[in-house]
C-alpha cells in the first residue's frame, strides 16, 4: 500500500513502531509527548491520539497516567507467523475500541446496536429481586456447564418458532454470541487451519481467525446471500471444514439470504463435507418465518448462533449456541477450560424478562421505532446521493457508499476531527488493507444533525 493511502495516524504508528523495533527509543524510553509529535510532523491532536492508541494495541508502549506513553518490554520473543496474526488481531481489538468508547459529544455513526432509550422499555431494573429470591441455592455457585437449565428449556420454543427443532442437550448458553463464536474457533480450527468467511463480515471474528493463526478466505457477499460459484469454487480450492455466515440481518450489509440460496449452500455443504456456523444475532429484528439455514438443515450440518444484546442489553452478555449433542457437550467442556462456567444471574434475568408478559409488546416497538428510523435514514442518504447495497425495511445496519468517496478509511479518519466515529468498509474486510468506499452506517445516528452537517462540511 502506497504512503497516500494509508491513513495518517497508521503512517505515523508504523513509523514509530519501526524506530522501536530498530531501538531509536529503548525499552523503558518515553516517547516525545503528543503535543511534541504534533507540531513536529504538523499533524493534528486527534491523528496523534489515535496513532498512540494504534501503538498501546500493538502491545509496543503503555500509557502512565501524568506521565506519557513509554517503550513496553517485550519479554516473549515470538516467531513471525504469531507476531503476524497477534498483530492483525490487535489492529482489530484497537478498532472495536474506537466503536465502543463513548465520549461525552461524540457521535458513532458506525455503531452497531439500538440507542439506549429504546432498550430502556426492556425495564432491566425490575427482574433482580425476583431473579435473588428464586436462586438463594445456586446464585453463589458456578452455573450448569451448558447453562441456566429453564432458559435452554425457553429457547427450545424460541427456535422452534423459527422451525428449528432442538433438545436442552444440545445448546451451550455463552458469553455473547462471541464466546459462542470463540469456543467454535478453538474446536475446530487448528493454527494454518483453512475457514471460509463472508466477505465483508463480521470484524470481530476476522481478529479471533487472525489470533488463531487460521487461513481466513472470504466469500464476497451480495444482495440475496453468499456468491455462490465463488462459495463453490472455493471449497474445490481448499476444501474447509467450516463456513461462517450470517443469513439474516448480515453484518455489515443488512442483506437477508434468499430461500433458493440457501437451499443450493446447503447442497454444496453436503457435497463437500462442510459444516456452516450461522451466526443471528439479531434474530429479534427478523421474522422467525424467514429463511434460516439451520430451520432448513437441522442442526446437522449448521452450528446455530444467537444473543440477545441488541435486543436487551449486550451488559448481560448472554447468547447461545444450538448444534448436535455430540458437538454441544464438547464444546460446553471447552468452555470449562476457558471460563468454568456462563452468568447464572444474567441467564436467570434474561429468562425473567423472556417471561414477562409485556416483553412481546416490547419487541413489537423496538422493531417499529427501528423501521421508522431505518426509512428515514434511507431517504436522507438518498438525499446526499449515497447508494446503498440492499433496502430492508428495518436494519440495524446501513451499507452505503457516499459520493465522491472512495476511500472510507480516510474518510474515517477526517470525521474523527469532527467528534464522529464512522465504521470503514475496510475493516469487515479479510484483507484489511484493501480500499472501500462501503460504509457501515446505523440509522438512528444517521439522522443527528451532526452528520449530515460533517458530511457537507466534507463532501462540500
Amino acid at each position: 500500500m502506497s504512503s497516500s493511502q494509508t491513513p495518517l495516524f497508521t503512517a505515523l504508528a508504523d513509523s514509530i513502531e519501526r524506530q522501536i523495533r530498530d531501538e531509536a527509543y529503548k525499552v523503558g524510553e518515553k516517547l516525545p509527548s503528543l503535543r511534541e509529535i504534533a507540531a513536529l510532523r504538523n499533524y493534528g491532536k486527534n491523528t496523534v491520539v489515535a496513532a498512540f492508541e494504534l501503538l498501546v494495541a500493538r502491545g509496543l508502549v503503555e500509557p502512565r497516567h501524568g506521565s506519557g506513553f513509554y517503550v513496553k518490554e517485550r519479554t516473549v520473543k515470538a516467531e513471525p507467523h504469531d507476531t503476524q496474526s497477534l498483530n492483525g488481531a490487535m489492529n482489530i481489538v484497537w478498532l472495536m475500541n474506537m466503536q465502543l468508547r463513548n465520549e461525552p459529544g461524540q457521535l458513532t455513526v458506525g455503531d452497531a446496536f439500538p440507542p439506549s432509550q429504546w432498550l430502556a422499555g426492556a425495564r432491566l431494573d425490575r427482574p433482580h429481586h425476583k431473579v435473588a429470591r428464586s436462586g438463594l441455592g445456586t446464585l453463589f455457585r458456578y452455573g450448569d456447564r451448558l447453562g441456566y437449565a429453564p432458559l435452554r428449556q425457553r429457547l427450545v420454543r424460541r427456535l422452534a418458532d423459527q422451525g428449528i427443532d432442538a433438545h436442552p442437550s444440545q445448546i451451550v448458553l455463552t458469553h455473547g454470541a462471541n464466546e459462542a463464536l470463540d469456543l467454535i474457533v478453538r474446536y475446530f480450527v487448528p493454527a494454518g487451519g483453512t475457514v471460509l468467511i463472508d466477505d465483508p463480515g463480521y470484524y470481530p471474528l476476522i481478529g479471533k481467525l487472525r489470533l488463531a493463526g487460521a487461513n481466513t478466505i472470504g466469500v464476497p457477499r451480495l444482495a440475496d446471500g453468499p456468491d455462490l460459484k465463488e462459495l463453490e469454487r472455493l471449497l474445490i480450492t481448499w476444501r474447509p471444514r467450516l463456513f461462517f455466515t450470517q443469513s439474516l440481518a448480515h453484518n455489515p450489509t443488512g442483506s437477508d439470504l434468499s430461500k433458493q440460496k440457501a437451499r443450493a449452500i446447503l447442497k454444496l455443504a453436503e457435497q463437500h463435507n462442510l459444516l456452516l456456523v450461522e451466526n443471528d444475532a439479531l434474530s429479534d429484528f427478523r421474522s422467525a418465518s424467514q429463511t434460516r439455514l439451520s430451520a432448513l438443515d437441522q442442526l446437522e450440518r449448521t452450528l446455530y448462533i444467537s444473543s440477545f444484546s441488541k435486543s436487551l442489553s449486550a451488559a448481560l452478555r448472554v447468547g447461545f449456541l444450538a448444534c448436535s449433542a455430540d458437538i454441544a457437550n464438547d464444546i460446553a467442556n471447552i468452555k470449562i477450560l476457558t471460563s468454568v462456567s456462563s452468568s447464572e444471574y444474567a441467564e436467570r434475568t434474561v429468562d425473567t424478562l423472556l417471561a414477562e408478559r409485556h416483553h412481546l409488546k416490547y419487541l413489537e416497538e423496538l422493531r417499529s421505532k427501528l423501521e421508522e428510523a431505518t426509512g428515514r435514514a434511507y431517504d436522507l442518504l438518498d438525499d446526499v446521493g449515497a447508494t446503498i447495497f440492499v433496502r430492508p425495511e428495518r436494519s440495524l445496519f446501513i451499507w452505503a457508499q457516499l459520493p465522491g468517496v472512495s476511500d472510507t478509511q480516510k474518510l474515517a479518519h477526517a470525521m474523527l476531527n469532527e467528534n464522529i466515529v464512522m465504521a470503514p468498509g475496510n475493516i469487515f474486510s479479510v484483507n484489511p488493507n484493501n480500499i472501500s468506499p462501503w460504509t457501515r452506517c446505523n440509522p438512528h445516528a444517521v439522522l443527528d444533525p451532526r452528520f449530515r452537517r460533517a458530511l457537507d462540511k466534507l463532501l462540500g
